[in-house]
Order: C-alpha cells, then structure tokens, then sequence
C-alpha cells in the first residue's frame, strides 16, 4: 500500500476511532454520574437553563471523553501511519482541539471546565499517545 494512502487512512481511523471512544463515554455519562434532576443532558437548551445545577463531578466524564478519545484516535493512528508518527499524532489532537473549541462555543460550561478541558484534554493526551509503547 502507498504510502499516503496508508496516511489517510491511518488519519481516518484515528478520528473514527476517537470520536467513537468520545460519544461512547458521553452517551454512558449520565448512568455513571446522574445529571441534576429536570436536565436533558442531549439538549443544549436545557443544558443551558441548567448549568448552575452542575457540580464539578457532573464535567468528570465529559473531560474524559475528550481526553480518552483523543488518546485512543492519536494512538491508533500513531500505530498504523507510516512514516512521521508523532505528527500523526498531533494532527489528531489539533483536530480533537478544534472540535473542543468549536464545542466550547456551543455547549455552556464553566470557564474553569472549558480551560482544563482545552489544556490538558486534547495536546497532552495527543503527546502521551506517542510515548505509549506496543
């Protein structure tokens, strides 16, 4: 197999991968930690009505879904590309940030969650991704 199209597809299956790891834990989120009583956790208009209800216990699984999913798509694709691995690895974090950022802006939280979240969710867990060894 060519190498670009290996490093396609190797950047493809990070985010797939990623981004599943990351809904996964959103979507168990609330059967872990229960959202105050009355929230609808998928409707950002709730979300927003509600916001001072939420305990920092209530950003735990958040944060890791970021997190974790960054970790597994920049590992997974840190396993599969050829060539410059630990750029692989950073360009799905940076992806990972831009979707924190973009999220930052549509989903309310509190500042001291949207900056723990956008510092130590995505570039950390992207650089961590290339010092696990198989």
């Amino acid at each position: 197999m060519p190498n670009l199209l290996r490093n396609v597809l190797a950047l493809l299956t990070g985010l797939v991968i990623g981004s599943a790891v990351n809904m996964a834990l959103i979507m168990l989120s609330p059967s872990i930690i229960a959202p105050p009583a009355g929230v609808d956790v998928s409707n950002a208009e709730s979300l927003s009505k509600a916001m001072h209800l939420f305990e920092p216990r209530h950003f735990i699984m958040p944060f890791l879904a970021h997190a974790l999913g960054t970790l597994a798509g920049a590992l997974v694709a840190y396993q599969l590309v050829a060539g410059s691995k630990a750029r692989i690895a950073y360009v799905i974090g940076i992806a990972f940030l831009c979707g924190g950022i973009a999220a930052s802006f549509m989903i309310p939280a509190p500042a001291w969650f949207i900056a723990l979240d956008l510092l130590a969710a995505y570039l950390p867990m992207a650089w961590l991704a290339t010092r696990i060894k198989p």
